[in-house]
């Protein structure tokens, strides 16, 4: 990345680098639930300020020891936790390359913390917190509790909460088919919110005027009225 958009990037999130993140689980229980399956998506900013995504890393997981796996979600979404046909690596492996990831891209991008992204992000940010406390890491690039959620931002810009819709109202292709699965749900979730901030833009809503032309104004006001 060049200098000038690693200072627009910077700039446009208060030095935050956002990280669209999707998980499936074996539960809703973040402590005790087993992560079966992890997806993260990088983002790139070109010179106008467009954002779009640069590459999404994946891993199926393997079950932690001890983690409880409720019959209904695996139902649910169609994962066999224990099929040799996953490929699936330890948890500590997938979340240690993610953050290895995400971390390269974050210092690229001129930023200082990597913010989760994510489609009713509080689930998936707990996931992903639990994973990385089970894990010891110490050294984690994403912030322990701010996240951008997609569910507000595409309520609030296209009328839509659940996924697909939001997807369908902003123009992006949706399969059912293949949802619920990380990297499909991950990519889409990008999208979307790639969709929003550059809409965002285009209306005019970012750049923000220049604070200091703000108070050059007030302070005008203020000799004007004296």
């Amino acid at each position: 990345m060049e200098n000038t958009e690693q200072t627009l990037f910077a700039k446009r999130f208060r030095g935050f680098f956002p990280v669209v993140i999707d998980v499936e689980t074996a539960g809703f229980n973040k402590e005790t639930d087993a992560l079966l399956e992890i997806a993260a998506s990088v983002l790139k900013m070109d010179d106008d300020g467009v954002l779009s995504i640069d590459h999404t890393v994946h891993f199926h997981v393997e079950p932690f020891e001890g983690a409880n796996i409720e019959q209904a979600a695996i139902e649910f979404n169609g994962i066999d936790p224990f099929s040799a046909l996953r490929g699936a690596v330890p948890e500590e492996e997938a979340i240690k390359e993610i953050c290895k990831v995400v971390r390269k891209a974050q210092k690229a991008a001129g930023c200082q913390r990597s913010v989760v992204v994510a489609h009713n992000a509080a689930f998936d940010h707990g996931f992903l917190n639990a994973a990385i406390e089970r894990c010891k890491i110490k050294r984690t690039p994403f912030h322990p509790f701010v996240s951008f959620d997609t569910t507000s931002l595409a309520g609030l810009a296209l009328g839509q909460t659940v996924l697909a819709k939001a997807c369908r109202a902003a123009g992006i292709e949706f399969d059912n088919k293949q949802a619920h699965s990380a990297l499909y749900d991950t990519e889409r979730t990008a999208e979307l919110f790639c969709l929003i901030v550059n809409r965002w833009q285009q209306l005019g809503g970012w750049p923000l005027p220049e604070i200091e032309a703000n108070e050059e104004e007030q302070d005008s006001a203020v000799k004007t009225t004296e």
